[in-house]
């Protein structure tokens, strides 16, 4: 029996044709749950995030991955724009919602301007992910335009989208 034909583990033999290749899992060590901050607010949305929001020079999109408790599972930046703008597609936003297990998520975008109120691609955006989220049973909770100073609730301001599609 030569090393290539040698069984990785039993019943397990090496691909033909080339070497094997590795491949490093690594473990990542999640908060319990009791250390994961319950989103109850925008205000809370808005404070968590208003110190790195100073910072930014050009839109960002974020999606803040909750549990069915509305506790805090993740908060990644989809999309990074310009002065102005930032290009937001379901699809890269529900890729990370599923990986993490969402059950609902908090949409979030900054406009370096200082001006919170929403544009018509916001209004538009968040009709999207709402029907997106019903279809997926991951729900959008709200839409947070952000600023330095302020912060624009769409769900405070009775501004959800009305999908027709599931409540829990």
């Amino acid at each position: 029996m030569t090393a290539s034909s040698t069984p990785l583990l039993d019943g397990i033999e090496p691909p033909r044709g080339g070497p094997v290749r590795r491949i490093r899992v690594y473990a990542v060590r999640e908060r319990s749950t009791s250390e994961r901050p319950r989103l109850s607010s925008p205000r809370e949305v808005w404070q968590l995030l208003a110190g790195d929001v100073a910072g930014w020079d050009r839109e960002r999109f974020l999606t803040l991955a909750l549990d069915s408790a509305n506790r805090l599972i993740g908060i990644e930046t989809v999309s990074t724009g310009t002065l102005n703008a930032t290009t937001v597609h379901p699809r890269e936003i529900f890729k990370g919602l599923i990986l993490a297990n969402a059950a609902a998520f908090i949409a979030v975008h900054n406009h370096p301007s200082g001006q919170v109120k929403p544009s018509a691609e916001d209004r538009e955006v968040t009709k999207r992910l709402a029907e997106a989220g019903d279809l997926l049973g991951i729900r959008l909770l709200d839409h947070v335009v952000l600023s330095a100073d302020a912060f624009h609730s769409f769900a405070d301001c009775g501004e959800m989208p009305s999908t027709g599609g599931p409540r829990r």
